[in-house]
């Protein structure tokens, strides 16, 4: 007689999401954030310029929601485009 396994069944849980943040500054352009928010999170002019908006009359603005590993690329992927401007853009990530 041939030997069975049974398999638990787990829950799988859905990740965790975290929401990724711009902070607005004096300095850097909002034509700068237009193109972070088009290249990084790949949005297209129209919503882009939506939430350049948000950063600005409200001092920040969500760029998206992702998991943790992705939130936190495109965090890197902001600063680094940004110090390679000269720009000082802050981004930060924080769970939803």
């Amino acid at each position: 007689m041939p030997k069975v396994k049974t398999l638990e069944q787990s829950k799988l849980q859905e990740p965790k999401m975290f929401k990724v943040i711009l902070l607005n500054d004096d300095i850097t352009t909002m034509d700068f954030v237009i193109e972070i928010l088009m290249s990084i999170f790949h949005h297209n002019f129209e919503n882009a310029s939506k939430i350049m908006l948000e950063v600005h009359l409200n001092g920040s603005g969500v760029c998206g929601i992702y998991t943790q590993e992705i939130a936190l690329s495109k965090q890197k992927k902001v600063f680094e485009a940004a110090q390679l401007a000269n720009f000082p853009l802050k981004v930060k990530v924080e769970e939803e």
